[in-house]
This record gives structure tokens, sequence and C-alpha cells, in this order.
């Protein structure tokens, strides 16, 4: 059963984004100056971050494009947890349980993405996107979330991935070689035809971070999406393939990959602060674009911004706090700093017995492939504070017998210090104070704090 859409609708990014200044002007930041598509933008996003801001960044000229750009929407964590109606303390319960709601997508007949449709002298000029460093080989597609479809059960997949423009009609794009992305390409290429794809740009920003979920194989992050959004994602289907994509989105490339060809690709800035060629170099044909009339680019900010590491992440910290919870009790809390990457965590445990940290260290080096290093710290050190973390570390460690590394496990391909090497090394370090532990920690009186906050309220007012 298919059902109709109205234009403006609670999927929408454009309802999200206005219902979201309503509420928190002070967290939109709105530029009417001319700016230009090549490193400003990145170059804004920066300069906030620098005096310690990250809003939404809302532009209205921006040269080359015939609509608006808003990018770094992901960029708080704190306007992360406002979309799932919580705090960032009880972020990941809210993730997982939002998530554990999953639903299948509802095809509708119709819906904004549709309003243009070009399927003859594909020219992708047309489709915005930027230039985020000046190290870039060109503009890029950031936000991209490719869905490929199962040939027989038709069970999505979705995962992000850069994409350049290679000629007027392809795209040059990374795929991840551990994927289930590299996986369904692989089962084309075994029945000697293309994979058919769609990449979405722009969509509800619980879509986004649904499309940044871990899931087996066959699993489909359009339910967890649902689940989100807490209605069904509704969905059209590509005009020559088919493929669900959402009826509220900006612009869906619909396409093929083709297993066979390969075009040079990157360098581009990555997550890890680092510019990286290292690529699956694919070409991707695009047949079809599906768009809105003068549609807006929902861009995510490149490098090692919050943004990018954000929105990466915040699906995957919510699994494995649940996970280290279910199995070791003792664990308060669970954070992935940002001056880590995607490769640091730090874990705090209310130990209850000797070498319980040490346990949990070893579980979460283990079930996160993307760490090389996990701190543990006392349940009284806030993790999310680096700065916290680190006193931990420097009073409550000593290297000669708190240091565990583990060698030879599968790395990320995109960490720099393990280039040509394609495993790496892991290191947990327990911080925690451990039953030997005699320092009294120096502290100040609730009195004293409240007498002392009361004095200061004064003098500001």
């Amino acid at each position: 059963m298919t059902t109709a859409v109205s234009h403006f609708h609670p999927q929408d990014v454009r309802r999200f984004l206005a219902d979201y200044r309503a509420a928190h002007p002070e967290d939109v930041l709105t530029i009417a100056d001319e700016v230009s598509d090549d490193q400003d933008i990145t170059a804004m996003i920066w300069q906030l971050a620098a005096e310690g801001r990250a809003p939404v960044l809302e532009l209205n000229r921006v040269t080359n494009h015939i609509g608006p750009v808003v990018t770094n929407i992901f960029g708080s964590r704190s306007r992360i947890a406002r979309m799932f109606g919580t705090t960032e303390n009880r972020l990941h319960q809210a993730y997982q349980a939002a998530a554990r709601r999953a639903c299948p997508p509802e095809d509708v007949t119709d819906g904004p993405v549709a309003e243009e449709v070009i399927s003859d002298r594909i020219d992708l000029n047309l489709i915005p996107m930027l230039r985020h460093f000046q190290t870039d080989r060109a503009k890029y597609i950031t936000s991209g979330i490719i869905i490929g479809e199962h040939p027989e059960t038709g069970a999505g997949n979705l995962s992000y991935h850069r994409a350049m423009i290679n000629s007027p009609n392809t795209l040059a794009t990374s795929l991840h070689s551990r994927g289930h992305l590299w996986r369904l390409m692989n089962m084309a290429k075994d029945a000697g035809r293309p994979m058919p794809v769609a990449m979405v740009i722009g969509a509800h920003p619980l879509f986004m971070i649904a499309a940044s979920a871990r899931l087996a194989f066959g699993e489909d992050e359009r339910d967890i999406a649902g689940g989100l959004l807490g209605a069904p994602l509704q969905v059209v289907r590509t005009p020559r393939h088919g493929i669900r994509v959402p009826a509220q989105a900006e612009i869906v490339l619909e396409g093929v990959i083709d297993p066979e060809a390969h075009v040079s690709e990157g360098p581009f800035g990555e997550f890890t602060g680092y510019s990286s060629d290292r690529s699956t170099n694919n070409l991707f044909t695009v047949q079809t674009i599906l768009r809105r009339r003068a549609p807006m680019l929902v861009s995510v900010a490149g490098g090692n911004s919050a943004e990018h590491l954000n929105l990466g992440r915040v699906p995957r910290e919510a699994e494995m706090a649940e996970k280290l919870k279910a199995r070791f009790p003792s664990v308060t809390a669970v954070h992935y700093p940002a001056s880590g990457t995607h490769f640091h965590a730090y874990v705090a445990v209310d130990q209850q017995r000797p070498g319980e940290a040490r346990q949990i260290l070893v579980g979460l080096l283990g079930w996160d492939q993307y760490l090389k290093t996990v701190i543990a710290v006392d349940s009284d050190i806030d993790v999310t504070r680096d700065s916290e973390v680190l006193w931990a570390l420097a009073t409550h460690f000593q290297p000669h017998r708190d240091v565990m590394v583990i060698e030879g496990l599968p790395g990320n391909a995109l960490d720099p210090s393990a280039s040509g090497i394609g495993t790496t090394s892991r290191m947990g370090l327990d911080a925690t104070r451990g039953p030997d532990f005699h320092g009294v920690r120096a502290e100040i009186s609730e009195a004293a704090k409240s007498h002392a906050a009361r004095l200061l309220a004064g003098v500001r007012g």
C-alpha cells in the first residue's frame, strides 16, 4: 500500500531546521554575506571551534550554488541529544532505545525529492558540493549516503562515502573494503553485472545518524531510521532501479557502480586530520538525478571536525556503552573524545575487584576495531573532559605495571601511523586508583562552593 505525502513533513530536514531555529535561535548562525565554495565554510567552522562554539551554520549565498548550504548540524553533542529529547549524559541510552523501535520503511507515491527528475544529459556540475581543504583534489560530496540493496532480499545497506566529479555523468568514490556495500558489490561482480545504487545528499538528521549505525549484514539502516524518527521512514522508489530512498530528501543520485572500473580519486581531508589518497577508486555512473527545486546542500564538515566525528561515532559509542554495561555492570560511562578522532576511548569504572578494569579494557579493545587506545578511570572522573582523564593518568598510573599492548589486530586503513602495515597494535591504560592507592583527593566543601557561587553572581550582576 502506498500513500501520498505533503510537501512539508516531519521527516523533512527543512522542517527540522525551522523547528530547531525557533526553539534554539542562539544555536543557529545565519550568514547573509556571499561566501566561496572553496574552503570558506570549513574555515568558519574551524574558527568557531577555536572560540568554543559549534552552531548550525546556514549560508544563503554560496558561489556556484542555487540553493542554501547548511552544515555543522552534528557539530554539537548537546544538539544531537536534543534530537532524541534528552541530555548529553543520557544520549547513549536514548539512541539505543530509539534504535530498538526499528520498523520497515513505508512506500509513498511521491515526495519533494522527485520535484525534478533528470534522466538524460546528466551534468553533475548541477549538484552542489564544496572544496573543504586546500589539500583536497577537488570539490567533494561529504554527506553522500550510498544505498545498495541485496539482490534477493531487498535489504538495504546505507553508508557514507566521499565522492568527487570524475566526468559530467560519473563520480569517483571510495568504498570501505571491509564494509557491507563492498560485499554487495562483490556479489554483483560474481553475477557479472554492475551494482545498482542510490546516493542520498541531504535528509533529516535522524536519517543521517541512522546511516552511521553498525548492523549485521542483511539488516537495514532504513529500519533504524524509522525507530529514530518515531515513525516508518517514508520512501519513494528511484525510477530506473527501484531503490527506496527518503521521499523528503534534497538530492538523490541513482546509478550503478561497476566492480571492474577504477578511476583516480583523492586526496581528501579525512577524520584523522590528515589528507588521504588511500581509496578503493570506484566509479559511480549516475543515470538519474532526483532533486528538489533549488535544493539545499546539507554538508558535513570534513577532516577531524567535531561534526564528522560525532556523526560517525554516536551510534558506535551507544552500542559499545550498552554492550560493556551489560557485560560489566561496574562500567559507569563511556566516551570517545574528539581529540582521539575515532581511535581513543575513555571508560569510567566503579571497580569491584582487582583486575576488573583491565578485563573491561580488553573487552572494548576487542569489540571496536577502530580503537587503538582505551584509558580506564574511576567513576568519579568525568570522561567527557580530557583534562580530568589526563589528570587521572598523571596521578594514578604507573607505566611499568598499568600498560597492556596487544599486537597484530586489524587496523583502520586511514590511520596514517599504520600505513602499509594492514594491522595495528592496541593499548589499554589502567588509570584507576587500584586497591593499594592511598592518596586523598583535595576537596572543597559544598558550603564553600555555594558561597563562592553567590559571591561571583553578585559581582557579575
